[in-house]
């Protein structure tokens, strides 16, 4: 029975459709019959109008949806390629402002090998700085295939921060003037305070306000604010003269004896990235 009605209702359609393109066909030779009245004339140009619609509404709405499809395509493929763009515009700003970073580094460690005569200085770069030993050492990329040999003082932006304490082939271990460790060894320093010459040793780093501080200062030396500091040479192992950092303040000890000189180092220990190796040339 749904098969009949099924039938039926393609039937009605196709002898609809007949219909239509006879009246169609009628209505145009009746509006080109110049024989024909005004009146039937102008009812075969409906009717030719109204069949004009039927069968273009559908063309222009297919039209208008494949239009439409199509430009959202080349919408998605823009802002695709417009996402690249901007990833790529960032990654090249990052990588920019890193070669802007070092190259500023390397000039610095160019102006101390202007000021250095007396060393010749091996450029390294930091690979290797823990979080657990951050204060203590690092590891550069350059060993003994280098010329680097143990105790050999290491400078960075024309300042010391370490000496040479391991030597692999291609790598070295640096002790850091911030290491005060039980197990370092003391960096030996000295300020020049008018006529006279104050002597100490690094003792303690504080961390949070970023100074050295020299202990066990018993001379009644008057020191400013200001001073230069520089290693003093005493225990023969890192030579004499090679700038540290400047006084930026001056206490007692825990127990109110002694004077305790707070030095602000030169160097940014937080900031390690190129070093030089100073290596004596004679």
């Amino acid at each position: 029975m749904r098969k009949f009605f099924s039938n039926r209702r393609l039937v009605l359609i196709v002898i609809s459709l007949v219909a239509a393109f006879g009246l169609m066909g009628g209505s145009v030779t009746l509006r080109n019959n110049k024989s024909t009245p005004p009146l039937i004339q102008q009812f075969g140009n409906d009717i030719v109008g109204f069949a004009n619609d039927v069968v273009a509404y559908p063309a222009n709405w297919v039209g208008s949806i494949y239009s439409n499809y199509s430009n959202l395509l080349n919408t998605y493929q823009e802002n695709k390629e417009l996402k690249a763009q901007v990833a790529e515009i960032a990654q090249t700003k990052v990588r920019d402002q890193t070669l802007a970073k070092e190259n500023k580094e390397l000039k610095a460690e160019l102006k101390m090998k202007s000021s250095m005569t007396d060393y010749e200085l091996i450029t390294a770069a930091v690979i290797t700085r823990t979080p657990s030993a951050w204060q203590k050492q690092v590891v550069i990329n350059k060993g003994q295939s280098s010329g680097i040999k143990k105790n050999m003082p290491v400078m960075s932006g024309g300042s010391l921060v370490g000496r040479v304490t391991e030597v692999n082939k291609t790598n070295s271990k640096v002790e850091l003037l911030t290491d005060t460790s039980e197990s370092a060894n003391r960096f030996a320093i000295q300020i020049t305070s008018g006529s006279k010459t104050v002597n100490g040793i690094i003792t303690s780093y504080n961390s949070s306000t970023n100074e050295l501080i020299m202990g066990e200062v018993t001379t009644k030396a008057s020191l400013k604010k200001g001073a230069k500091v520089y290693t003093s040479g005493m225990g023969g192992v890192t030579p004499k003269g090679l700038y540290v950092g400047k006084v930026s303040r001056i206490g007692k000890d825990d127990y109110g004896l002694a004077k305790k000189v707070y030095i602000k180092p030169a160097a940014d220990f937080n900031n390690l990235n190129i070093v030089s190796v100073a290596k004596t040339s004679n």
